[in-house]
């Protein structure tokens, strides 16, 4: 019953895609830009040349750096994947719906990007990296089930000669380095979008430079002279910036590069040997090492001017600036969302970030002992890699893990309440509470406040009457 459900569902989604597209014309389809959001997985801060790297080389992510908008203080909203991507997708941090840690899933509650931007004729693909669910096509946390007409991916991490998933098909093995692999597969969908005259959204999720690190001898041959896990780990970094320029470069064979976005950055901070240039901690910590991350942003009709901005910005972002910039009114819109939009940014019209960015590291021990999210008729054997627990009644203080809030140059750590001024001190090397004793407590407040917020997301009260958890419908 479930899969004719979603087969149903499916045809739906692509009859009104359609005919959105036929309602709005060639003219306004031509307008609307394309939409290609790239994301590495475990790639640090340090590691691109326009960063200052001393050994590795990144030319197409320089160029891009160079020519676009560089995002100097751009944050990761967890410091590891699953919920990073969650956050992409929805605009939302993860602990909203659940999305904890690596190997657990998005709700299928939560209102997608690539579902806003298919229901106005929008074609929508996702390659690579998914990891908020089985990519199976009966999963209801799938590519196919959040909004993508179109996915050549897989559940988790990827190497050489991957094995992946075609529109959740069963997985096949597709010889070449993994970065050519998801590009190819992209510029594909690039073609078949332009032929059908739909504009597009792509997701690109690299697997690299994730471990373990196993670049091809001819990535490797230009690092000869460093260690052999260097070797590797600078191989796989060249694999994705020659991927990135696959990408661009078939934009502009296709002719639509110049009212094409490509936003890139990385999940969170890197594992090892990556770098941080210096900052604080690695993947999986709060430091600024494992959530600063490297991002750039290219669009030639509106970013003529290139600049630099210090502005804290982060992956919940991608979401409000994207449906802010096609205008769009979501109406079964998820709330709150706690990224903004980014447009007056974009326009060189912002200085200031108007709200803070929070961060929370959930313990989820407590939660394993809860229900699934999930009934048991909707899990099978491949869902049981991708938790996602029912949180009956919210927390209102004592909320446990270590969490962070950012605004402006300063960013607070709890418990501890340690202080830090990144514009002086990015190496959060030097606790300056003492010295600015009302910035500590009004962060605090700001933080605790926000945690009871995602609480209350949490046990489900964002979905409403008419979207109760699955536990609870008849």
């Amino acid at each position: 019953m479930m899969k004719h459900v979603q087969r149903f569902s499916r045809l739906v989604g692509s009859v009104a895609a359609i005919w959105a597209v036929i309602q709005t014309g060639n003219v306004r389809a031509a307008d609307r830009p394309n939409i290609v959001v790239c994301m590495t997985d475990d790639q640090g801060w340090g590691d691109v040349g326009y960063n200052g790297h001393k050994v590795l080389k990144t030319p197409v992510l320089d160029e891009m750096a160079a020519t676009g908008i560089r995002f100097d203080r751009f944050y990761a909203a967890a410091p590891v994947c699953s919920p990073t991507r969650g956050s992409v997708m929805t605009g939302r941090n993860a602990n909203r719906f659940g999305c904890f840690l690596y190997n657990m899933s998005i709700r299928p509650e939560e209102v997608t990007l690539a579902e806003s931007l298919k229901s106005t004729g929008y074609a929508t693909g996702h390659f690579g990296k998914w990891h908020l669910g089985p990519v199976k096509a009966d999963s209801p946390t799938s590519p196919a089930q959040s909004g993508f007409e179109h996915s050549l991916s897989h559940d988790n991490w990827f190497d050489l000669d991957p094995s992946l998933s075609r529109d959740g098909q069963e997985p096949k093995r597709i010889e070449g380095e993994s970065s050519d692999v998801v590009a190819a597969a992209a510029v594909d969908f690039f073609r078949q979008s332009v032929k059908n005259r739909r504009p597009f959204f792509a997701f690109v999720c690299f697997g690299s430079p994730h471990v373990p690190h196993k670049g091809t001898d001819s990535d490797r041959a230009p690092y000869k002279d460093r260690p052999v896990a260097e070797q590797h780990y600078f191989a796989e970094m060249a694999g994705v910036d020659r991927a990135m320029g696959t990408l661009r470069g078939a934009l502009d064979g296709l002719g639509v590069a110049e009212n094409t976005v490509i936003w890139f950055f990385s999940d969170n901070g890197p594992f090892k040997p990556g770098s941080t240039a210096g900052l604080r901690g690695k993947k999986a910590s709060l430091w600024e090492g494992g959530i600063r991350v490297p991002a750039v942003m290219v669009w030639p009709k509106r970013i003529q001017r290139p600049f630099q901005t210090n502005v804290p910005c982060c992956t919940v972002d991608v979401y409000p600036t994207v449906v802010d910039l096609l205008g769009l009114k979501v109406d079964n819109q998820v709330e709150p969302l706690d990224g903004i939009s980014l447009v007056p940014l974009i326009d060189g019209n912002l200085e200031r970030r108007p709200k803070p960015i929070a961060f929370w590291s959930y313990p989820t021990k407590r939660e394993r002992d809860n229900p699934p999210w999930l009934p048991d008729k909707a899990r099978k054997g491949w869902w049981r890699t991708f938790a996602n627990y029912q949180h009956p009644k919210p927390l209102t203080e004592n909320f446990g893990g270590n969490s962070a809030i950012i605004d402006g140059r300063h960013k607070l750590h709890l418990p501890g309440g340690q202080l830090f001024d990144l514009q002086a001190d990015p190496s959060e090397s030097t606790n300056v509470a003492a010295q600015y004793p009302q910035i500590a407590v009004r962060l605090t407040k700001e933080l605790y406040q926000w945690q009871a917020s995602v609480e209350r997301s949490l046990s489900g009260m964002d979905y409403g009457a008419n979207h109760a958890p699955y536990p609870s419908r008849p």
